[in-house]
């Protein structure tokens, strides 16, 4: 068969096309009617149908198919994870960059060991960090939650508050891009699944809302998770508000399902929030009550020592969750339906 003849065969199967085009514009702003002059439609299509009949014969459309087959069979495979914990050795990752969010915290992205890596984090699980100091006898070891989605390929986010007296947060802040962090997990925290409750509530204070953070995305990113989630959220300053615009963002887009409330230590004139420290009266109003099981709803409880004591009481270790006191007791919430990270 001539070239030419292949191009007109298939320029008549190429003919619905024509239709299909001009259907689809009815769903655009331009007008309906069909244009009276195909002749450059019928120009371009030609040449575009003799082309394509040109590289029918020469056979790449089959290698250009084979090699699309490969790129969709890689990003279909389950992805690598860069942590498997168990007995996994530490991982030495690179910070690629930094960010300042504020006066005492940053955002690190490290580097995965490979591009198309994911963490191997779930939801909701942290990481273990560790540096040895100069003249120590033993490494600084401290945990962290990735605030990067769990899918994130090549690399991964870390939200640092530096304290005066912390050895790993000083270390971390210190750090410049092209420098090594030895890092180490999953560390599992509470297992976390689709629906697994119908409300949850989440009390955070400063860098506290790390693991909140990450359970509310994990939540709304999956359309088939109806969970509702109340996030009370508590800071010094206006400027400590970690998150806030990623917060808000999600706020905004879910609002039906997501409601956060922000309490100030020291609020600025104007501040439209709740003013002072989290109080009983603020979550006897804003939590789902107390009354229904922890089947159907679960409080989340993550800050500092002081206000953990506050709100819930601290827990012993890792593995002991303690004593429930504080607020959340007064209100009539059981152990069960209480989790402290």
């Amino acid at each position: 068969m001539s070239l030419f003849v292949a191009s007109r065969s298939a320029l008549r199967a190429a003919a619905p096309l024509k239709r299909v085009q001009l259907q689809a514009r009815r769903y655009a702003t331009e007008s309906s009617e069909p244009k009276k002059n195909n002749t450059a439609l019928y120009g371009a299509l030609g040449l575009t149908v003799a082309g394509a009949g040109y590289y029918f014969l020469s056979g790449t459309p089959s290698a250009a198919k084979k090699a699309e087959e490969k790129v969709a069979e890689k990003m279909s495979a389950e992805p690598k994870k860069a942590f498997t914990g168990g007995e996994q050795s530490w991982l030495s990752l690179t910070l690629q960059e930094v960010e300042t969010l504020n006066h005492n915290t940053k955002r690190f992205r490290f580097k995965l060991p490979e591009d198309d890596m994911v963490s191997g984090l779930h939801v909701a699980s942290a990481l273990l960090t560790k540096f040895k100091p100069e003249g120590a006898d033993k490494p600084v070891i401290r945990p962290y939650t990735p605030i990067s989605d769990e899918d994130a390929r090549g690399y991964m986010d870390l939200l640092v508050k530096k304290y005066p007296n912390g050895p790993m947060s000083t270390h971390l802040h210190e750090l410049k891009p092209g420098q090594t962090l030895d890092i180490k997990g999953p560390i599992p925290k509470y297992p976390w699944s689709p629906n697994k409750h119908e409300h949850i509530a989440l009390i955070a204070g400063g860098t506290g809302i790390t693991p909140m953070y990450q359970l509310i995305h994990a939540v709304l990113k999956n359309p088939e998770d109806k969970t509702k989630i109340t996030l009370v959220f508590g800071n010094v300053t206006e400027e400590d508000i970690l998150l806030r615009k990623e917060l808000e963002a999600l706020e905004n887009t879910h609002p039906r399902q997501f409601r956060t409330f922000y309490v100030l230590d020291r609020a600025p004139k104007g501040w439209n929030g709740h003013q002072g420290y989290i109080t009983k009266e603020l979550l006897k109003t804003v939590l789902p009550e107390p009354k229904e099981g922890p089947e159907k709803i679960k409080v989340f409880v993550c800050g500092p020592p002081g206000m953990m004591e506050h709100i819930s009481g601290n827990k012993k270790s890792p593995k002991d969750q303690g004593e429930l006191k504080g607020i959340l007791k007064e209100l009539g919430y059981t152990p069960e339906q209480v989790f402290k990270f």
